[in-house]
């Protein structure tokens, strides 16, 4: 996903955006897109047309403690294992890329538990709760953006 250069929020409204996770409406498989109305044009018209939904109003603060605490259970796998689940998951075209993301993750402190993340939902995937699998594919995109991010200095 690109920033649209040309498109910019009011401060207090991308703040409010911010502290949300926004999903479009599941296909017939029962998977979602996420939505990032902070960055994209058409992404905050949805949000304004009530077409996205705020997953974090739909649950409880302590429902939402309870699952970031299964979800973020500290769960090590071997490359291979993680490539099957990988390719259990994902389509052909971005197979590759995610595992590489998902790797790459493994390995970094700040990102590591987007990987903890996917190995978890993948395993209540797997148990028969499909509505994890949303999960599966936001871990990697949150992989993706925190390794994008540098390391800041602290003066």
């Amino acid at each position: 996903m690109e920033k649209n250069k040309s498109f910019r929020l009011p401060r207090k409204i991308r703040k409010k955006l911010k502290k949300t996770i926004w999903l479009y409406p599941p296909d017939k498989n029962g998977g979602s897109l996420m939505a990032w109305p902070t960055h994209s044009q058409e992404d905050y018209n949805a949000v304004k047309q009530g077409v996205v939904r705020d997953i974090m109003a739909e649950s409880t603060k302590a429902k939402r403690k309870q699952e970031k605490k299964i979800l973020d259970k500290e769960v090590i796998i071997l490359d291979e294992q993680l490539k099957s689940y990988v390719e259990k998951v994902f389509e052909k075209e971005s197979r590759n890329s995610s595992y590489l993301t998902l790797i790459e993750a493994k390995k970094t402190q700040r990102a590591k538990v987007a990987y903890y993340n996917f190995i978890n939902a993948y395993h209540l995937v797997e148990s028969g709760k499909e509505s994890y699998e949303t999960i599966c594919f936001m871990s990697v995109d949150v992989a993706r953006d925190l390794l994008k991010q540098k390391k800041t200095k602290k003066k």
